[in-house]
């Protein structure tokens, strides 16, 4: 999931993630994470729940959420989120655009 804030609702964060924000805790399929939902719905303490990673871009003014982790050792799923990018030409790119092809990413960062 790919924001330019970290203020999003629980919807968003459904629609992003396919986590449902329930009262029982962040649920997809048949799993259910117990959520603290006191102070409502919030995406750092969400997702340190599920054990997304947090990855900010100073350059970009973007954040990427997720996937999730459970158990600190296997993804969840093995599908790639959408993923919508420009190309070199300002183009939008959809990741899913390749679904049904074997698609290698690569990625850099300077750190």
């Amino acid at each position: 999931m790919i924001v330019d804030s970290l203020t999003v609702t629980a919807e968003d964060f459904a629609a992003g993630t396919g986590w449902e924000i329930k009262p029982e805790g962040a649920c997809k399929a048949e799993v259910c994470v117990p959520l603290d939902r006191s102070a409502g719905f919030d995406l750092a303490t969400t997702a340190e729940r599920l054990r997304m990673a947090i990855v900010h871009d100073d350059t970009a003014g973007l954040w990427s959420v997720g996937p999730a982790s459970l158990g600190d050792r296997a993804l969840v799923s093995a599908q790639a989120p959408e993923l919508v990018l420009d190309d070199l030409d300002g183009t939008s790119f959809r990741l899913s655009s390749l679904r049904g092809q074997k698609v290698v990413v690569v990625s850099w960062a300077p750190y």
